[in-house]
This record gives C-alpha cells, structure tokens and sequence, in this order.
C-alpha cells in the first residue's frame, strides 16, 4: 500500500512541476496551455508521457545558423526587389494582380519570398498521372534530382520510384532523398540499400537516437518537394506511397492537389530543400551555382511566390498569406482541406468574410482518416454554418488537396493544413499563384470536386447522432494540442 502510495506521489508531484513549466517556461497560448493543464490534471500518468511526446518545444537555436544561411542567399535580391515595390516599379504579367501587391510585399517582409512572373505550372490531381510525370522528368535529369517528402512507402510505387532514382545515380546524377523519420516509420535501411550502393543519398529528418522510438511527434518535415536540375519543381500534397494512386481500399479514390513547376520559382524550391538538407546533415551541401541556373528564357508568365513555414520561423507565414488573402476577398472563396483546426484568428476572418457578403465555402473529406482530428474538425462545422458559410464533403474517395482560391484571381496550393499543426508545428511549404487563368483552371476543378461532395446543411449537421456530438465536444478540447 505503501509503495502505491509512493507512486502516486511521484506522479502528482511530477505532473505539479511538469505544469509550472508548461504556464511559466513555455510561453504557449492561452488555449494550448489550458488543454495540456486539462490532459496533465485528468490522465496523469498518460498525460505526462503523451507531454514527452507532443508537448515539448523545438529550441530554437539550433535553427538559428540555417535563417542565416538563407538570408545570405538572397539577401540582395530581395532588397532591390523590396524597393522595387516601394517605388511603384513591380511589373505584373497579369494586370488584375496588381492590387494584390500588399500580399506580395507582406511575404518578402517576413518569408524572404521572391515574386517571380516567368513561370509555367502543370497541375495533376490524379496520382498516377503525376508520377509518371515525375518519372518522366527523373529519367530526363542531368545533373542532380533532389526529393524531400512526409511519408514514403516501402511498396510497389515507393521502390519503383527508387528503382528509377538508383539507375540515375549509376549515371552519375547526384540524388539526395530527404525523408521525415516520423511520417515514414516504417522504411528500414535496406529501403535505401542499392540507392545508396549507387552513389546517392538518403537521410531522415529529425530521427531519433534511440532505434525504434521517436518522441519528436512533433516538428516534423512535412513538405512534399521535387527539385530537378534546378528547373522543374513538384511541390503539394501527394506522399509516396500505393494509397495515393487510389489503390488502398479504405480510402478509394484519392484527390489531391501537385503542381509541376518551371521557372525561377523553381530555384527557391531549390534553395529551402538544401537548407532542410544541411539541417537534417552533418556534412553540409554549398548552396552554390550549379543548383541555381541561370534561365536563357522564360518559361511560362505565371506569377508566383514559394512560402515556406515552421517552427523556424518567426512568424506563421503560411498562415498570415492564408488570413491576408481571405480578407482580400470581394466574391468568392473556395478552400480545401483534409483537416480544419483554426485558430482564432482564421475563424475570425472567415466569418467576417462570409458577413461582408462573399461566398465562403470550404470541402472536406467525409471519409476519417485520423479519429480526434476528424471529429475535431466537424466540431467547427456548427460554427462555421451558422455564418452562413458553404461546406461540403468529399464523398469520392479521400480529399487530401490543400487549396486556397480568392476570386478566382489568386490561388495557394501545397502541404499546409488548415490546422494549427501545420501553421505552428510543422515545417510546410505552399506555392502562392499570382495568375487569373491559373486559378481559373483550379477553380474548374473545385467545381468539378462539388458534384461528388454532399452540401451540409443546418439540419443534416443538427440531426447528427449525440455520440457523434460527444466526440466532437472531447476532441475539441484537444484541438490545440492535436
């Protein structure tokens, strides 16, 4: 009795220390700070491993030489462009952009992300028509192929796509293959083997140094990008794996949302994969010319800035660009997202929207992959509904694409979820499109998308069953922490 005794103490007394350091260290939101009180106060023993887990904070630090690095980079580049666009000089391809400059200034401020009008895009919403494609343009590179995803597979599209990555570096193409130790758990070291055997290289993202465990649930390396030869980039939602070519049964058909780029946009792709690369290595790649060529003409007259967000940034990039282009809007948004957590701030700006008269509507998959983010998600629905806002459900297949579309003037693909995880937590990284026919062609197929969805009223979200209404309420509780 005694010993149990004990025990209860430690943990009491654990989880007394665990929150002083939560409210006085962490410096976290109001509403973070709440939820982990909650779960440490109410499930202590769980709470406090799950706190290992999830809780901990990235130190900073350790990032700090990497934003140097980038700043360097393109440091003169982005102050002439800056006073370009203090002077009124900003010459846009598409004359209808040019009321967007505030957006495109807002993002060189705080992301160091360029404006670049000389750029081709190809969009793939089907898996298979997008990596052959990719296999295409793998076969056609050069000199160097570089990849960096969530999660890769070790199946039948996971080791055809190292099969074809292997053959190049028997031709003497550098790969380098970053991929996050988390989001692919499942890879062993003989997934690489004949890659690495051939001259390339594989490396995890933030792995941890005991095998077989990893408690860096967070701060993971979510972006999904494609650098080849330093002119054509892939950048959006796609992972590599079977499922996203429609072929797991539970999931069915799978739309997602990739773009295929080429142009200087490209080179800023470029330049965030060598940093994700230098980070994840002890032996560091110079992020010299022969990754950054000199274009002899242009490619295409699209409009773009390539942001990226994370736990090294100072500011929530990604999802201030989301908030200054929802409050942009004068007719019409249309978002898509497999998981909807905002904060405040967000939800604000779509209320207001939707109050200002513009038409909100935001799609959904109907289909659960993750069980708290889900039903967390849906507990935001009766908000969201009772301001008047559109929302749909993807019934065909899953719903994995990450857009953002504003008066089909201006558009955001890429990996950020509309959620805190993606916004706070994890390295992202979105293409912002600055072209009407572009966001035209994106818009076309949001349409298309709303004939398989089903519109959700007030009375179908009201009918719902009360066990469906518990799960919401508990998971929105957690919902900061998710």
């Amino acid at each position: 009795m005694a010993f149990w005794q004990n025990v209860y103490t430690l943990i009491t007394l654990l989880n007394f220390i665990l929150a002083l350091t939560v409210i006085f260290m962490e410096r976290r939101s109001a509403s973070t700070t709440w939820a982990w009180l909650m779960v440490l106060f109410f499930i202590p023993l769980f709470g406090f491993i799950l706190y290992l887990v999830l809780g901990q904070k990235l130190r900073k630090r350790k990032l700090s030489k990497l934003l140097g690095a980038s700043h360097r980079i393109i440091e003169d580049t982005i102050e002439r462009q800056r006073l370009i666009i203090q002077e009124g000089g900003l010459v846009y391809s598409d004359p209808a952009i040019a009321k967007y400059q505030d957006m495109i200034y807002m993002n060189l401020q705080t992301d160091y992300a360029l404006f670049t009008t000389d750029n081709a895009v190809d969009i793939y919403t089907n898996g298979n028509k997008k990596f052959d494609k990719l296999l295409q343009d793998i076969e056609a590179a050069v000199s160097h192929i570089h990849l960096e995803y969530y999660i890769v597979r070790d199946d039948e599209l996971g080791r055809r796509l190292v099969h074809a990555l292997t053959a190049k570096a028997k031709q003497g193409v550098q790969i380098r293959f970053l991929y996050d130790h988390i989001g692919s758990s499942n890879l062993t070291r003989r997934f690489f083997r004949g890659l690495r055997a051939a001259g390339g290289r594989a490396t995890a993202f933030f792995p941890s140094r005991i095998p077989y465990v990893n408690l860096k649930i967070n701060y993971r390396n979510h972006r999904k990008l494609v650098i080849i030869d330093g002119k054509i980039g892939y950048i959006g939602g796609f992972n590599i794996g079977d499922e996203y070519l429609g072929l797991n049964k539970h999931f069915g058909n799978w739309r997602d949302t990739h773009l295929r780029v080429r142009g200087s946009a490209v080179l800023q792709m470029q330049a965030q994969f060598l940093m994700d690369w230098n980070l994840a290595n002890s032996e560091k790649v110079e992020l010299g010319e022969d990754f950054f060529p000199q274009f002899e003409s242009s490619f295409g007259n699209i409009g773009m800035q390539v942001v990226a967000s994370g736990p090294d940034s100072e500011y929530q990039n990604i999802k201030d660009a989301y908030i200054k282009m929802i409050y942009s809007a004068k007719d019409i948004i249309c978002m898509q997202t497999p998981y909807f957590i905002p904060d405040e701030s967000l939800m604000t700006a779509l209320k207001i929207a939707s109050a200002s008269g513009v038409d909100v509507r935001i799609m959904l998959p109907k289909k659960r992959d993750h069980f708290f983010v889900y039903w967390a998600t849906h507990s935001y629905l009766e908000e969201l509904l009772a301001n008047g806002v559109k929302c749909y459900l993807y019934e065909d297949g899953f719903l994995h694409a990450k857009t953002l579309i504003i008066d089909r003037k201006i558009a955001s693909v890429g990996t950020a979820n509309l959620d805190i995880r993606s916004f706070k937590l994890n390295f992202e990284m979105n293409a912002f499109i600055y072209d009407t026919k572009t966001t035209e062609e994106l818009y076309s197929l949001f349409e298309e998308d709303m004939q398989h969805s089903l519109l959700l009223t007030k009375e179908l979200y009201n009918s719902r069953p009360l066990l469906n209404r518990l799960k919401e309420s508990i998971s929105r509780l957690l919902s900061p922490i998710l």
